[in-house]
């Protein structure tokens, strides 16, 4: 939920940002076209680690940082550039988390249902997406500039790793749960 307010949200004003800072049309396209080619790509690789190394929170802990991070820290952003790099950055982390985070939703499904889970996710991850772009457009609607805006992510960037570490002290061996 707070992750997608976070990059959804962030992703909302994205291109309008970057053609603030000089990007042209080309380059706003070419940085998201990379950024989804790198999201999706490197996913395999996150993946395969994860599941050679079992550090699946250790991995999870560093996509998300990146993930997350990236987002609030474009309010730092000086340059066409240095905000291109931060939107790669996201994708980037969002790769490494994600097949972790699924990987660790599976252990759960005996439990309580393959359906429940993946559909509880879901909705939490929809709801994230919607309201995350509704607050950006919110706060620039009262006026609120783009750095602000992406400073007002930080508060669900840091909700969402404070719910991570709560799950990670709550559920420290992912694959107990198949257990009960």
């Amino acid at each position: 939920l707070f992750g997608d307010m976070t990059y959804e949200g962030g992703g909302s004003i994205n291109g309008p940002f970057l053609g603030t800072l000089g990007a042209s049309a080309a380059i706003i396209s070419i940085t998201a076209g990379l950024g989804e080619f790198l999201g999706y790509s490197l996913r395999s690789v996150a993946g395969y680690i994860a599941d050679r190394t079992g550090k699946y929170w250790p991995i999870s802990f560093v996509g998300y940082a990146i993930n997350l991070l990236a987002v609030p820290a474009m309010a730092l952003a000086g340059s066409w550039q240095i905000a291109a790099s931060l939107i790669l950055m996201e994708r980037v982390g969002r790769a490494i988390r994600k097949p972790t985070v699924e990987a660790m939703l599976s252990y759960s499904t005996g439990k309580h249902g393959k359906g429940w889970v993946y559909a509880l996710n879901t909705a939490l991850d929809e709801t994230g997406a919607t309201f995350g772009p509704l607050l950006i457009a919110l706060a620039v609607y009262l006026k609120v500039d783009f750095k602000g805006a992406y400073g007002l992510l930080l508060i669900s960037s840091l909700l969402a790793l404070a719910t991570l570490v709560v799950a990670r002290v709550i559920f420290p061996v992912p694959s107990r749960l198949e257990a009960g």
